[in-house]
């Protein structure tokens, strides 16, 4: 930067940087004189949204974050539950949105690195990786390369590194045709009574640099993803940063090892805003100061300014704070694992942030300001707006016009957000480390516990359409969902980490749905004892004014205590009985098939909790005991998708069939909530309905597993059959077609 990093900061500068003419006042109220250059920016980087929250703070506030099982919850580098037998799992879930639009491979890259020093940071091994993955529509001039480059970046980096990509979700929206996401998860296990924070407590401690060298790249990257978009402005490109997974695993091995040592107070990556934030987050919770010496941190390039090595982020580096005297230790274990690393700067009692450079003070800041006083705004907001239910005509078209079953399941299942996404998830190694037990085409992937008979399981979800037309309603259904896929496989659903995308939030309209979606989020976090561990707010989503759809995904994680007790929807047997679970009313408001065949909409499912619960309570002991092997949640496309992706995966077919009150679209097609499709031995029939009717749920017996063919009998009398082969040509054959495009 061609600033003096001495030059007083000024309001035009101030703006430049991303703050606001309040927030410059208060900076100068707060110091009571006029920062330097260095210091501006440095505010301007801890006061971003991507940093301080500001404007979702006091909301976040409303989730439950505590449990008996809960170690370490919201502030940490990630969520921590303590898993039996003397672990932890360690989780947590980031946004890359704004750098993989503007360099697609690259900042989908950065992603995976950043989130994986997120949880091995706390001393946990990475075993699993997930992605939740949202483009334009598939005929916009950009979505092809978009999607190409993401990919690409997830696969180069998660596979180098070598932790397993286990699962996901993608969707394509024309309302993310200015804006993708790409939201990363990643898990890990450590030793419950060793796990690591970034409290740097103490005075005259030394604060240790490791990792990559230090450049240019990532400028002002969280100030960056605060701001929207504007439309052919290519001026952001240098603020994404480039990834080195090799680097990243060296640094992995050598940060595992020294904590196995008792040589480190406390341990930070360096991520959004880089060495700033770093260094100010340690000091505050360790309630400490930190003085560092900027030409001793390592540089890749010459001539850099205090403010270019405070806020690059540059990847692969952390930041700790070790007991005095263990410098060497340190230094022979970076050593053996070819790393930088050098000795910064010491912790300090005064509070501040002090750095030198050339030997002055170019910055002298109290720290107070810069973390917990930082401003946190309630933004005005109104309720959303909620879609107009479903008019009389609209449903009667809906159900009426049905183009019969072959017709119908072969457009959905060929949908782009229906579409199998094989093309993407077979570039992803899935099963290194050899724990992976179930991946891509389970409700949650599955991983076992090194050694053990016990596993975790895990998913990602939320329903951008539902949250749209009702926020409140698509918060709740967003994590009822992760549940739901937590216990379709089994597991007991344990802990949430998020992310919540969404617009700009100084419009009323985009906080309001932000407001009413955390709200529904939390109420079904409540009532379903699924605390909320960890979590990312990524705002300004936006392009022209034009904001994404309202996107709070979800990462839910739950354990299996008895691997030989688990389901999957890929576990269907000739002879098999399928049973439906749930109460079927047949709503067609925002379905699938009301707007894939229609291009309609309407409102969104209710979602029940309290049937949420005994619903997933009733499926989790049925497999427990034994009594189903193969079980899947039902959300897009019904009962019919449920049916045909278990099918598919099972590579059976199945003869479903309804006489009742409610006609073939709503039955085959409608997205009623709390529902699920299990499979049992025509032998344990009659012991399930026996459950079922003790535990006062609805259950109903609509197919039997067999043959070659998807097929219905319904209200016509005739039996219509779908070839499994055709059903698959037209399931697996839309994204690997659209991909082989010219770009």
């Amino acid at each position: 930067m061609s600033l003096d990093p001495l030059a007083p900061g000024t309001l035009a500068l101030a703006e430049e940087f991303g703050l606001s003419k309040d927030e410059y006042d208060l900076v100068l109220e707060k110091l009571g004189r006029i920062p330097n250059v260095t210091e501006l920016g440095i505010f301007s980087v801890m006061w971003s949204e991507h940093c301080s929250y500001k404007s979702t703070r006091v909301h976040l506030a409303k989730f439950p974050t505590k449990a008996p099982h809960v170690i370490y919850g919201p502030g940490e580098n990630a969520g921590a539950i303590d898993i039996g037998e003397g672990l932890a799992a360690i989780f947590k879930m980031e946004s890359h949105n704004h750098p993989s639009f503007i360099e697609p491979y690259q900042g989908a890259a950065t992603g995976v690195g950043g989130i994986l020093r997120d949880v091995f940071t706390m001393g946990a091994r990475p075993v699993a990786l997930m992605n939740a993955l949202r483009f334009g529509e598939p005929d916009h001039p950009k979505t092809r390369r978009l999607v190409d480059g993401v990919v690409s970046g997830i696969a180069g980096y998660g596979n180098c590194v070598g932790v397993p990509t286990v699962g996901g979700e993608t969707n394509f929206d024309k309302r993310y045709n200015g804006n993708i996401l790409v939201n990363v998860f990643c898990l890990g296990i450590a030793p419950r009574d060793k796990i690591f924070t970034s409290a740097a407590k103490g005075a005259n401690n030394p604060v240790v640099y490791v990792g990559a060298k230090t450049g240019r790249d990532g400028i002002h990257g969280a100030t960056m993803a605060s701001a929207e978009f504007t439309e052919g402005d290519d001026s952001q490109r240098p603020t994404v940063q480039v990834g080195d997974p090799f680097l990243e695993k060296l640094l992995i091995e050598a940060c595992l090892e020294l904590m196995a040592t008792d040589a480190i107070i406390g341990i930070q990556d360096m991520g959004a805003a880089g060495l700033t934030s770093s260094s100010i987050e340690m000091a505050s919770k360790g309630g400490a100061g930190i003085e560092l010496d900027l030409d001793q941190v390592p540089a890749r390039e010459e001539g850099m300014t205090p403010y270019e090595f405070m806020l690059s982020e540059s990847q692969e580096r952390m930041l700790m704070v070790l007991k005095p005297g263990r410098e060497p230790e340190a230094k022979r274990i970076f050593d053996k694992w070819g790393l930088d690393a050098a000795v910064i700067g010491t912790t300090t009692d005064s509070g501040n942030l002090t750095l030198r450079w050339h030997g002055r003070i170019v910055c002298d800041l109290p720290l107070g300001p810069l973390a917990d006083e930082a401003p946190k705004y309630e933004r005005p907001y109104v309720a959303p707006l909620k879609a107009i239910p479903l008019s009389d005509a609209e449903q009667t078209r809906l159900e009426h016009e049905y183009p019969g079953f072959s017709q119908a399941m072969t457009r959905l299942m060929a949908a782009p957000d229906m579409a199998s996404k094989r093309w993407i998830w077979e570039q992803y190694d899935r099963h290194v480390m050899g724990d992976t037990l179930a991946d891509s085409g389970s409700d949650a992937a599955i991983v076992r516990l090194y050694g053990s008979q016990r596993a975790l399981a895990m998913t990602c979800d939320v329903t951008p359409r539902y949250v749209e037309a009702d926020a409140y309603e698509g918060g709740k259904q967003a994590v009822a969902e992760a549940w739901r896929n937590l216990t379709a496989v089994g597991s007991r659903p344990l802990a949430v980490t998020d992310n919540l995308n969404f617009g700009n939030p100084q419009r009323p309209e985009i906080m309001g749905q932000i407001v009413y979606a955390i709200e529904g989020m939390a109420e079904a976090c409540r009532a379903l004892n699924f605390p909320v561990i960890s979590g990312n707010v990524s705002l300004y989503n936006e392009t022209n004014g034009q904001a994404i759809l309202p996107t709070p995904a979800i990462g839910g994680v739950g354990i299996i205590e008895n691997l030989q007790r688990r389901a999957t929807a890929d576990g269907l047997k000739a002879g098999d009985v399928l049973v439906l679970v749930g109460d079927t009313s047949g709503h067609l408001g925002q379905s699938m098939y009301a707007r894939e065949l229609f291009g309609l909409g309407g409102g969104p499912p209710p979602v029940d909790l309290a049937l949420e619960k005994k619903n997933g309570d009733f499926v989790r002991g049925l497999i427990a005991d034994g009594l189903v092997r193969a079980c899947h949640d039902l959300s897009d496309g019904g009962l019919a998708c449920a049916a045909a992706e278990m099918a598919l995966g099972s590579n059976v077919g199945i003869e479903l069939g309804y006489q009742g009150d409610l006609s073939d679209a709503a039955f085959l097609h409608g997205e009623d909530q709390a529902r699920y499709l299990v499979a049992a031995p025509q032998s344990d029939l009659r012991g399930l309905e026996d459950r079922a009717r003790e535990a006062g749920v609805s259950v109903l017996v609509v197919g039997e597993v067999g043959g070659r063919d998807l097929s219905y009998l319904g209200a016509s009398g005739a039996r219509e059959r779908l070839p499994l082969d055709d059903l698959r040509r037209a399931h697996e054959g839309w994204l690997p077609a659209y991909m082989k495009v010219a770009h």
